[in-house]
């Protein structure tokens, strides 16, 4: 009798059960029911009124069409023009593409002030149970906290769970842009923590700005903390399929290809987040320098070469982290593909030591972050590699020449 050693076959029934497993689960406990976005929502209002508006008897462009046109049309405008638009069309205005930042910023604030105020009233409707009262309070209060202290507010959209992106740094002179592309369980109110500050966007974006300057000072750098997507609530059905990553890819892109200027942009996806770069990959334009991931479900490939981009591909993920433990396959859309850290994958492997668990690793003193800095402002030959030798860093220049022990 021919022996053969069985342990790849059984490993992949193994992990075709649990993805079985957990189907079954999500089907039975309600956990893949879909939220949608009904069709006659805020922003959609404000888009249908541009659409039918006028300026000094013009037509307003489409607002579809490419950035660099509508980028053209608004700098054909007086600043008096450019903030009665804002003031007009608010939520149009603060989630166009091409706009410019510092005008989109003026539109999101006034945009969420009139937010603030609806959710102010339903807090004391009578219709609405005491849970839903209790809900308002605290969009409202979030509205509040967003439209303060001179926040530069990117995009926001109410409808539903809601999507806001937000701006730290200077975007129109910055050297160099990072944007972090949060997972699972990002919405309006999740966007920033007291509680866990660092595994929310808004924390961690603050600590890659604050990372990136201490890497480099003298770097005029950016951060946007982007959740301007509709992101899987929870470990549902979502979360185990790319749905939302392929309307989060559009998204992603269509920013990148905004942005001011032609500075390099890295990418820095957490969890699901790293789905949704996964799929956005291909098209993304030249500027995208860098997509780094730190604790992935997978990026819906097989292998870096097969994301098909001219960026670096950057991979990390800390020894506690329970994502390791999700099957890394795709069958019939269900999981994400191979293990980006996997030698077989191709990215290059960074330390995350200190990052403790699934949402550490943007924490301040750990070294995911410090690697992450590291490549947000271009000094990649300063990343220390998750294993012996200096194999992610091979065949890199940077601006700094020493690697750190």
């Amino acid at each position: 009798m021919t022996s053969f050693d069985s342990s790849p076959i059984l490993n992949v029934w193994r992990a075709l059960a649990a993805l079985a497993v957990v189907f079954v689960m999500l089907a039975t406990t309600g956990w893949t029911a879909i939220r949608s976005h009904p069709g006659n929502t805020a922003l959609q209002t404000s888009l249908r009124a541009w659409d039918h508006g006028r300026i000094d008897g013009h037509r307003l462009p489409d607002p579809d069409v490419s950035p660099a046109r509508v980028a053209r049309f608004f700098a054909s405008l007086t600043a008096q023009d450019r903030g009665r638009l804002a003031h007009r069309y608010p939520l149009a205005v603060g989630n166009m593409n091409g706009a410019p930042a510092p005008l989109r910023y003026l539109a999101n604030r006034i945009a969420l002030d009139q937010a603030r105020k609806v959710e102010k009233k339903r807090m004391h409707d009578s219709r609405l149970s005491a849970d839903g009262q209790r809900e308002a309070g605290r969009l409202m209060h979030r509205f509040e906290a967003l439209r303060s202290g001179g926040r530069q507010i990117l995009a926001f959209d109410p409808e539903g769970s809601g999507r806001v992106a937000e701006v730290f740094g200077d975007l129109t002179t910055a050297q160099r842009v990072s944007v972090v592309v949060p997972g699972v369980d990002t919405d309006l109110l999740t966007f920033q923590k007291t509680y866990k500050w660092y595994s929310a966007p808004v924390g961690m974006a603050t600590a890659l700005y604050a990372a990136e300057s201490t890497a480099d000072p003298a770097a005029r750098t950016a951060v946007i903390a982007w959740a301007d997507y509709t992101a899987p609530g929870g470990l549902g059905l979502d979360s185990a399929t790319a749905r939302r990553a392929e309307n989060g890819a559009v998204r992603l892109n269509a920013l990148v290809r905004a942005l001011p200027g032609t500075s390099p942009v890295a990418l820095f996806c957490h969890s699901y987040g790293s789905v949704v770069c996964g799929v956005a990959a291909h098209a993304l334009p030249d500027r995208v320098s860098d997509i780094a991931v730190a604790g992935s479900p997978g990026m819906r490939a097989p292998t870096a070469a097969r994301l098909r981009t001219s960026a670096r591909v950057w991979a990390m993920r800390d020894p506690d982290d329970w994502i390791q433990d999700v099957p890394y396959l795709e069958v019939g859309g269900l999981g994400h593909g191979a293990d980006p850290v996997s030698t077989e994958f191709g990215a290059r492997v960074l330390s995350a030591r200190d990052a403790q668990g699934h949402t550490g690793y943007f924490r301040p003193g750990t070294e995911s972050l410090r690697n992450f800095a590291d490549i947000g402002v271009g000094a990649y030959r300063t990343v220390t590699c998750a294993h012996l030798g200096s194999a992610c860093r091979l065949g890199l220049s940077g601006t700094t020449t020493a690697g750190r022990a």
